[in-house]
């Protein structure tokens, strides 16, 4: 429990993550209070940065917000969703951007990757989540629902697809949960077809994840629970039999 180290920002951090073998931190702070969204990368290995805080690198994003970001396979780039429904491709080390797509039409609220990282999927606020290439960023596989999607995973084991959503928090006190449509929804990976959906959250669901070991799943709700399911047995049977 003992902190290691303490870097300040002059705004909101919306996202942070390790690179591939744990040297390089990133974080993306917000567009607030007079000051501009940057992606800041720090190199733990040298201390001096954490000590004077001062990044080896900052991206200013200044057209729009990032929301969320998620290193790219080998800590090479990261690949970060903005407000405005835009995926970059920033490089680690020049800090250049590589691509930049736009295929969602609303705020990205989540983005994770494939357990081999050749795959990420996003959650956005458009009511879908959408599968993309990492390397390449080409746009895969759509997931359409009725409600803001959250969060979204990716199954370890299976072709599977989990996301979590519902309305905006702000909105949740004027809705019962039996239209909220707060389940968490299981899509086909390939065929993008929705095959279950898990109720019990009473709002709507922030985050979901699978377990590594692809048996079970947890999703995390404005209700203020986290609430982990463990897969029948037939889940598992029925899927390889198909």
């Amino acid at each position: 429990g003992k902190q290691l180290a303490l870097v300040k920002t002059s705004s909101a951090v919306r996202t942070c993550g390790f690179d591939f073998g744990g040297n390089i931190i990133m974080f993306s702070t917000d567009k607030q209070m007079g000051y501009q969204c940057f992606v800041s990368f720090f190199d733990l290995r040298d201390p001096s940065q954490i000590e004077n805080n001062e990044p080896y690198m900052k991206i200013p994003c200044s057209d729009s917000k990032i929301t969320s970001a998620v290193w790219g396979p080998l800590g090479e780039f990261i690949i970060a969703g903005h407000e405005n429904g835009e995926l970059n491709q920033f490089s680690a080390k020049s800090g250049e951007q590589l691509s930049n797509i736009k295929e969602h039409t609303k705020q990205i609220n989540d983005i994770q990757t494939s357990r081999d990282m050749t795959m990420f999927i996003t959650a956005s606020k458009d009511n879908t989540a959408k599968l993309f290439d990492c390397t390449s960023l080409e746009h895969l596989k759509t997931f359409r629902t009725e409600r803001p999607v959250n969060s979204a995973a990716l199954s370890p084991i299976f072709d599977h697809v989990v996301l979590g959503g519902g309305q905006e928090a702000m909105d949740v006190t004027t809705t019962s949960t039996r239209i909220g449509k707060f389940e968490a929804r299981f899509f086909h990976l390939a065929f993008e077809e929705e095959f279950g959906r898990v109720k019990g959250h009473f709002g709507p669901i922030n985050s979901v994840a699978f377990h590594p070991d692809g048996k079970s799943y947890s999703s995390g709700g404005e209700d203020g629970y986290v609430r982990i399911h463990y897969f029948d047995p037939q889940y598992f049977e029925f899927e390889f039999e198909a």
